[in-house]
């Protein structure tokens, strides 16, 4: 009685699943969420953006908590790194105060289950003793846990001010 060899088997069985693989794998965009799934997860990342803003304002401590992830962190506009215990600690005490915070220019780009916001915050505010009033670009990233949205990372620059550095620049040369 006649075997199958094993080169039959494979041609005839693992061939065709390993090029079904390879077809997957060279069409990234079969992986994509349907568009209407997509929308809905946008809306709800600027939903959440829009909770972040308020909770910041009011300082909400407690909303602050829920919507940061356990291993949040966060770089400010001056390099310094904090964790959630760190930014949250500082809402508690009153050390950062935001009383105008403006969003603009907000865009959400999904990755699986990670979203990544880029914005222009238009803010007045201080830290301490120090005013930290202006307008920032900032990107926070999202990532879905346990069926909700977290955010895990943060990161502000202050948008320098192109008018005002022409203006000094026109004043250190002398000119009139």
């Amino acid at each position: 009685m006649d075997r199958p060899s094993l080169s039959g088997f494979c041609s005839r069985k693992i061939a065709p699943a390993v090029a079904a693989l390879l077809l997957l794998a060279a069409c990234p965009g079969s992986w994509a969420l349907p568009r209407h799934e997509t929308k809905a997860i946008r809306r709800e990342i600027e939903t959440l953006e829009q909770e972040w803003r308020q909770a910041t304002l009011t300082n909400n401590v407690a909303e602050m908590n829920n919507l940061l992830s356990d291993d949040y962190i966060g770089i400010t506009s001056n390099g310094t790194i904090e964790t959630k215990a760190q930014a949250v600690a500082q809402r508690r005490a009153g050390t950062v105060r935001i009383t105008k915070l403006d969003l603009s220019d907000i865009h959400v780009r999904l990755y699986g289950g990670t979203a990544v916001v880029t914005s222009v915050a238009d803010l007045v505010g201080s830290n301490g003793d120090s005013d930290i009033s202006g307008k920032y670009r900032y990107t926070r990233v999202y990532t879905r846990q346990r069926g909700n949205w977290k955010i895990v990372s943060f990161e502000a620059s202050r948008v320098n001010d192109v008018d005002l550095r022409a203006k000094v620049k026109h004043k250190l040369s002398g000119d009139s």
